[in-house]
């Protein structure tokens, strides 16, 4: 695994910086929020540029990018909190040019149009629970007993309310089982994990960028509040901890890409860790917003909603944590563990 970006990476990663950041500023986001959490424009603009389908296999129509590549692009996503579902539609398509004999709507995927998500919680009474994009997505994947289902529904558009801009919706399933293949549905949530885990550290450097800049300018006592060591010593703490998590995170999706023994568990760690390390970071920058951070003209509170709502999609995060203990020492006997 390598610690640095490739140039190829680069050049990718500076071709969607400039892409979000012309297309998907703060007045994009809260525009979103407003109307159900998905900015059609955005979506339109991300296919036009390839973003729907460069991790897909080019037989197909898509661009044959790694998932390393696409991990770059969930970094600077999350940075902008770019409302569109760009991670679940990714791995939702690459789940079904895994499991094959879906070649046509593949292509269509790679082109943006349809729209596809993953129901990351387990169905319950055929109905998949908050699922990402659920309001908008054309095609959801889910999990059953019986293996993995595929529906193509029309969308009802009608979002959970105070889920955070996320476009979450319920979605009842048909049963149409397309594939008993469960190791490939295991490994497109921990695609999901690992991809996520890199939004976030994009989203916790944004939010130390922001808070730094806020503190150059805010006076107190008649010097920049930035020079209060206090801040200073808040802000390197941030800053190790979304260091750790890009690495960690990027050392997960490495290990997915190149099918490590160990991928699953670097998965679940680094969106665990990514994701408390987006949340300290953006407590810190609120915190020395002072009451600005609260305030909906500051967009800090924007950063700090989604890196609270991200991991919640996946359902508690107490049963993530249960399933890499499970997995690290064997599941719990009368309490202990075995």
């Amino acid at each position: 695994m390598q610690t640095r970006l490739t140039e190829d990476e680069l050049a990718v990663q500076d071709a969607f910086r400039t892409f979000f950041a012309n297309e998907s500023p703060s007045t994009v986001v809260r525009e979103a929020e407003r109307t159900g959490g998905f900015s059609t424009e955005l979506w339109a603009g991300l296919a036009t540029i390839g973003g729907t389908g460069m991790a897909l296999p080019g037989a197909v129509g898509g661009g044959d990018a790694t998932l390393c590549d696409l991990a770059v692009v969930a970094d600077v996503y999350g940075a902008h909190l770019a409302p569109v579902p760009l991670i679940e539609h990714a791995v939702a398509a690459r789940l079904l040019a895994t499991i094959g004999g879906h070649d046509e709507l593949v292509g269509e995927l790679a082109n943006g149009t349809p729209l596809a998500t993953i129901a990351l919680r387990p169905p319950v009474d055929g109905i998949a629970r908050f699922v990402p994009a659920g309001a908008v997505a054309d095609v959801v994947l889910a999990h059953v007993g019986d293996g993995i289902v595929l529906d193509r529904s029309a969308p009802s558009g009608e979002t959970l309310p105070n889920t955070g801009g996320l476009a979450l919706a319920h979605r009842r399933l048909t049963d149409d089982v397309i594939s008993v293949d469960h190791a490939a549905w295991n490994h497109a949530l921990d695609e999901w994990r690992g991809l996520t885990a890199a939004a976030y550290v994009g989203l916790g450097r944004r939010v130390i960028e922001m808070g730094v800049e806020y503190s150059r300018e805010r006076v107190q006592f008649g010097v920049p509040i930035g020079t209060f060591q206090a801040l200073q010593q808040g802000y390197a703490d941030a800053s190790t901890r979304i260091e750790g998590a890009h690495l960690l995170a990027h050392r997960a999706v490495w290990a997915l890409e190149t099918r490590q023994p160990d991928a699953s568990r670097l998965a679940g760690m680094a969106l665990l860790f990514a994701a408390e390390a987006a949340r300290f970071a953006t407590d810190r920058s609120m915190q020395y917003h002072g009451g600005y951070g609260f305030s909906e003209e500051y967009d800090v509170q924007l950063y700090h909603r989604r890196a609270t709502a991200w991991i919640l999609q996946l359902g508690d995060p107490s049963l993530e944590y249960a399933r890499l203990a499970d997995g690290e020492f064997g599941p719990a006997v009368d309490g202990r563990m075995a």
